[in-house]
């Protein structure tokens, strides 16, 4: 797998803060703890690229990285964490809405979701969010590892079920064994080519 250049643009929490860029865009959306970051630094072959923490709801803000001088990928904070507060709930919704209302650039959103568990009411209302704006959605199942092989396809069944989406929106991952990464590869550049 080849190194990618990172470069990262800045991080922001509101629309002034949006970095100046007319690269095509992807936000990569989760729950907190779904293997979001390991992801994003598996992708783009990095150790630290983005922060993975033993505790959930690190990120905060929206990260802009550059990749290859091909497209921008935003790291979004996770969500559904219960300890955050009803304000930062609050900072939390306007911060997505400013995004996904204003950033003409934004081409996808991948959602991740872990490939052991049924997604959530947060999860589907995400998918339903930006299949409002009009945003092309792939779904990411990690864990890929983790699920023994006689129950894969009846997870992804309800994974895919659950979130209205088909066989081509959906990926296997694992960051462990790099598992999925090539093909999801290939359908990201495909639609910020």
């Amino acid at each position: 797998m080849q190194f990618h250049q990172a470069e990262f643009l800045g991080s922001a929490l509101k629309k002034e803060q949006f970095p100046n860029s007319i690269l095509p865009e992807l936000i990569m959306v989760g729950r907190s703890n779904v293997g979001k970051s390991s992801l994003i630094n598996t992708l783009v072959n990095r150790k630290q690229l983005a922060y993975v923490g033993s505790k959930p709801g690190k990120t905060r803000l929206l990260n802009f990285f550059k990749i290859d001088e091909k497209f921008v990928l935003v790291d979004a904070p996770g969500y559904g964490y219960a300890a955050r507060s009803k304000q930062e709930l609050i900072n939390f919704a306007q911060m997505m809405d400013d995004y996904f209302s204003t950033r003409e650039q934004l081409r996808v959103m991948v959602q991740i979701v872990d490939m052991r568990h049924k997604p959530t009411k947060d999860d589907i209302q995400m998918i339903e969010y930006a299949k409002n704006f009009n945003i092309k959605v792939l779904v990411v199942a990690t864990k890929y590892d983790k699920v023994k092989a006689s129950e894969r396809s009846k997870n992804l069944k309800v994974i895919k079920e659950t979130l209205g989406i088909n066989d081509k929106s959906l990926f296997m991952f694992s960051s462990e064994t790099r598992f999925g990464l090539e093909s999801l590869w290939y359908a990201i550049l495909e639609i910020v080519a």
